[in-house]
This record gives C-alpha cells, structure tokens and sequence, in this order.
C-alpha cells in the first residue's frame, strides 16, 4: 500500500473513532458541565431565531426584559443553530452537531498539518489518533460551545500561515488570502485565537529573519486583516450590549491580577500557584495524563528547523494566555488551543520511533502494538477524568421545565440563582441574581419592570442568608407551596391583605435588634416574617 493511500485510510479511520466517540451525550440537556456557558450560548442561538435574525446583536435572556445585547466573541456557532432552529425548530441537538462537525473536522486537519510538519505519513496519522482521544478535545466537541469551532479555525490558520511562509517563502498573494481569511475568523471566533499570533510571528522570523520579517508588505497585511475586524466587531458589539463580557472580565480581572502579580510578591506567589492549578487541567480534563507525558516526550525530541520556532511558539503563546487569563478564570477550556499542538507533538514522537527502531518490519508490528497500547491507555485514562462532566442534574431539569409548562407564557421573571442553563430550560426572560445579595429594592425595580415571578431555585439558602428580602416576597401568593423552587406570583394586584403591615413590624423588630442572631431566631421561630 502506498503512504499516501495508508495516510488517508488511517486518518479515515481515526476520524470515524473520534466521531463515534463525541456522539456521546448528544441528545443531553445543556446542563452537563459547563451548563452555565452552554445556557448562554443556546440563549443567543433561540433569540437569535426568535427575535432579532442578525449575527451583529446577540443576545442573553437576563437582564431584564429585552433586548439584553451582550458583548461577546462573534457568535458563529449560536447563528448556524438559529439557521437551523428556522427550519426544523429549536432543538439544542443541533448546536451541538455544529461542534461535533467542527471537533471531527479538526481531526484531519491535524493529519494533514503533522504531515507536513515533520515531513511524515506515520506522524500526520499519529497526530490524528492522538487528537481523536484527547480527552478535552473529545468532551467539548459536543458541547453547544463557541471553543471547538474556534480551535478549528486557529489550527487551521497556523497551518495556513506557516505553509504560505515556509512553502511560499511569504512572498505569493495566492498563499496569502486563505491564510488571512482563516486568521480572521479565528480572532473574531474567540479572542483565544490571538494566542495563535504567537506561533505564526515566530515562524515568519525563523524563516525570514527579523529585518525581512519586518519589512515584508504581506506580513502586516496578514495582521491587519487578522486583527482589523476583531477590532471593528468589538467596537460595535460593545456600542450597544448591556453586558460587557469580554472587556468586563478582561478591565476587572485580567489586568488587575496581572498588574499585582508583576508588583507585589504575595501576588506573584498566588498567580504562580494559580499557574500551576492550569497546569493540572492542562494534564487531566484536557490532554489526559497518558497524552500529557507522551506530548511532554515529543517535545524532548530533536525538531527539525522549520518546525522548532513554530511549536515553541504556540507552546509560548499557549502558556503565555494560561498565565495572563486563565489563572483568573479557571476553565480548562480556555487550554483548548493547546490541544492541536499537543496532538502535533505526540506525532513526532512517533515519527521519531518509526524512523529509529529496528527494520522497517519490526518498526511497523513492534510500533502498531505499541501504539495500539498506548491509544487504548489514553482513551481509557482520559474518559476518567471527563467522566463527571457528562453528569447533569435530572431533578432540577424536571424542575425548570414544569415551569415552562406552568408559568405564564411571555412573562418576566426573577430567578434566585445562578445558571443560564436553568432559566433558558425555563423559557422565560428576566433577572438572573444571587438569592444572598438580592434586596428588597432590587426586586420592587424588577416588579416595575414587569416582573411577575420570583423563583426562589435557592430557597433555604435565600431563608438561611437574606431572611429580609425573603420576608418581604411574603406579601405575595406562592403557586405550590410545597414545591422545592417555590415560585411567587409578584403581581402588584396579588399582594395578600395585612402582608404590608407584617412586613412593617418585620422592620421595626429588625432595626430594634431582634435579628441580630437571626439563626438562632430562625431554629427558634420557623417563620419570624409574622
């Protein structure tokens, strides 16, 4: 059999495995792990489909009532689920199809890059098998997330740029326009991609070297269409959105953390610390611990020179955005871009293995055993460590979606809790608030609004932590007081007659002290709101 035809066939193969195995949990609700970013991204992809048809104006469903424009990375995958949603009506299946399409296209594309890259058959298939069971590849290609898709994108942008800079010595246009085009869509998929930079930069400068890197016209016009339309969406998106994510996260937290690791040693201690905890993600829910030492092993091994500068540097750019971003948000997901690179590196290892161990016969029956023992190592090792996040909660799935079927359509509500994922099952749009910090005042703004419910998800923690605002939402009929989430009917015209003066005496009681230990009130008193 020729490479050429072995290459595909064992890429073929593992493309297929990969597939099979991303099946798993397709027709779950979003609230496996992370409910809290899928309920977000399946928000957007229904509003999308129900109010405003336009990529340019995503929108959550909190906030209050819409439209509740957030500022977010452009939201590729949530349209083409709303495309769809147009036609065959919503079904979360398919936004989780559009991931898994991405995830199972990344899986040749890593062949097709470990082929050129290390100039070898055995190294491209290699690469696609190790990408194929990498455990974080394998669990969030069927999560309704914008991640795998922009993975794709930045995998194949690298791959792109280094051929058109190595292959073309950056000189020819015709190289040029996908290689630009595939960057674009990648920054613009998830500011993760900007990590991509790196690699790609290192590469022009290893194989030009920096005074030519610095001059060549093609190579600012590759940043340039890079990086333009990041800056123009970001400029839009942010002119009109009521949640400001990306730029939020990044003025709040990113910098700040930054700026006191690089000015104070306790910070410093405390971010290395933190560094060290991305590290463990990186080597069990997102490489696994068998393709974390084999990925660790193919970077011992000696690279060839077109391809140092550019692993290293996407092994920089990788560890540069854990340290900056990820050490304050820590989700393993964020090190999704390092997987590619990691599925790249256990290709050359085995390459390396093929081309040094004995007679080709006994490199192809000792290295397929070998191999074959270490595939199967890794898928079992790997699926231990994402096991738990294919676990979602049954009862509280039940929950939110007799809500949907008892709650008024249409209405506003206030949910005493934390999870996109519940309040998008719940089909209802409105407030979205932590039960412990939520006041009566801030409820009386939501009831002006239009708030008609409040839904206490939380309610022995909203007794337990905020009996002031839980003594005020007395004035109000509870739909089933037996429920676990019981729902308030925060109707103006529903107040229950003489709850204004409990509540009164409620007040005076409290500001006189008589809640000062208002735990033991509460054990002594089941119900001090009378």
């Amino acid at each position: 059999m020729s490479p050429a035809r072995w290459f595909w066939l064992g890429t073929l193969a593992f493309t297929v495995v990969g597939a099979l195995l991303r099946l798993k949990g397709i027709h779950d609700p979003i609230f496996d792990h992370p409910g809290w970013r899928q309920g977000d991204t399946a928000a957007i992809a229904r509003n999308f489909a129900q109010l405003q048809y336009n990529i340019l104006f995503p929108q959550t469903d909190y906030d209050g009532p819409p439209p509740n424009y957030v500022e977010l990375e452009l939201q590729i995958v949530p349209f083409l689920a709303a495309t769809l949603y147009k036609l065959f009506g919503v079904h979360e299946v398919f936004g989780r199809l559009i991931s898994l399409a991405f995830g199972v296209a990344t899986i040749p594309l890593i062949a097709l890059f470990g082929r050129w890259l290390w100039r070898s058959v055995v190294a491209g298939v290699a690469a696609a098998a190790a990408f194929a069971v990498l455990p974080g590849a394998w669990y969030y290609s069927h999560t309704f997330m914008p991640d795998t898709a922009m993975v794709f994108f930045a995998t194949a942008a690298i791959y792109a740029c280094a051929r058109w800079i190595v292959d073309d010595d950056a000189r020819s246009w015709r190289g040029w326009w996908p290689a630009a085009l595939l960057l674009a869509i990648a920054f613009l998929a998830k500011p993760v991609a900007l990590a991509a930079a790196v690699p790609i930069a290192a590469c022009a400068i290893a194989h030009l070297g920096w005074r030519t890197a610095l001059t060549r016209m093609q190579l600012w016009a590759l940043a340039a269409v890079a990086f333009i339309p990041l800056a123009l969406y970001d400029a839009f998106v942010s002119a009109h959105a009521e949640w400001h994510w990306a730029s939020g996260i990044t003025k709040l937290h990113v910098i700040p953390s930054l700026t006191a690791a690089l000015t104070s040693p306790h910070a410093f201690v405390l971010k290395a610390i933190a560094f060290a905890h991305a590290f463990k993600l990186l080597a069990t829910t997102m490489i696994g611990p068998a393709g974390f030492v084999l990925a660790l092993l193919g970077f011992c091994v000696p690279l060839r020179s077109r391809s140092d500068a550019l692993v290293w540097g996407w092994l920089g750019g990788g560890l540069l955005y854990a340290y900056v971003v990820v050490t304050v948000e820590r989700v393993d997901y964020y090190l999704y871009l390092l997987l590619p690179l990691a599925a790249l590196t256990i290709g050359r290892l085995s390459a390396f293995a093929a081309e040094r161990w004995g007679t080709p016969r006994e490199r192809a029956m000792t290295l397929a055993a070998v191999g074959a023992v270490a595939w199967l190592v890794s898928i079992v090792a790997g699926y231990r460590e994402i096991a738990p996040y294919y676990v979602w909660n049954h009862t509280n799935y039940v929950r939110a979606k007799q809500l949907d079927a008892t709650l008024a359509p249409g209405t506003l509500v206030v949910m005493g809790h934390y999870d996109p994922s519940i309040l998008y099952t719940i089909d209802r749009k409105g407030w979205e608030e932590d039960a412990h910090v939520w006041t009566p005042f801030d409820e009386q703004s939501a009831i002006r609004k239009g708030a008609r419910y409040f839904i206490a998800v939380e309610n022995d923690r909203l007794k337990q932590t905020n009996l002031e605002l839980y003594c005020w939402l007395a004035r109000f009929p509870v739909l089933d007081p037996a429920a676990k989430w019981p729902v308030y009917e925060t109707d103006p015209a529903k107040v229950v007659p003489g709850a204004e003066d409990r509540w009164r005496s409620f007040r005076r009681r409290e500001m006189a002290g008589a809640f000062a230990n208002w735990r033991q009130v509460w054990k002594s008193a089941p119900d001090p709101c009378r």
